[in-house]
């Protein structure tokens, strides 16, 4: 999965997975309009990458962009970071962050 902070909208973070062959495989908004959102990944979903870029570069809602904007510009970002050779120091785009999450059960051992 790959996050990405928006600029400019009322949604804070696209949360997005793309297969190896730069088709979308998972889509969610943090924030925004949840209608609208959940329309724009079930509509995306499935669709290559160029396609869901081509389509959604240039909507304009406010701020001089959107929701659809911003996840072409996402994308945008993804494809760069995979085209791109890896740096150990920086990795990828500033606002494209690869998520590894992993859950841990920690005990806490208290010394009386």
């Amino acid at each position: 999965m790959e996050s990405f902070r928006t600029i400019g909208t009322c949604s804070r973070q696209i949360i997005f997975d793309v297969d190896d062959n730069g088709i979308l495989r998972d889509l969610k908004f943090l924030g925004g309009c949840a209608g609208g959102l959940q329309a724009l990944a079930r509509l995306t979903i499935g669709k290559p990458i160029k396609e869901i870029i081509a389509i959604c570069s240039g909507i304009k809602c406010k701020n001089d962009t959107s929701c659809p904007d911003q996840l072409a510009k996402a994308l945008i970002a993804y494809q760069k970071s995979k085209e791109e050779p890896i740096d150990p120091i920086k990795r990828g785009h500033p606002q494209v962050l690869k998520l590894n999450i992993s859950v841990v059960n920690v005990k806490l051992k208290r010394d009386d």
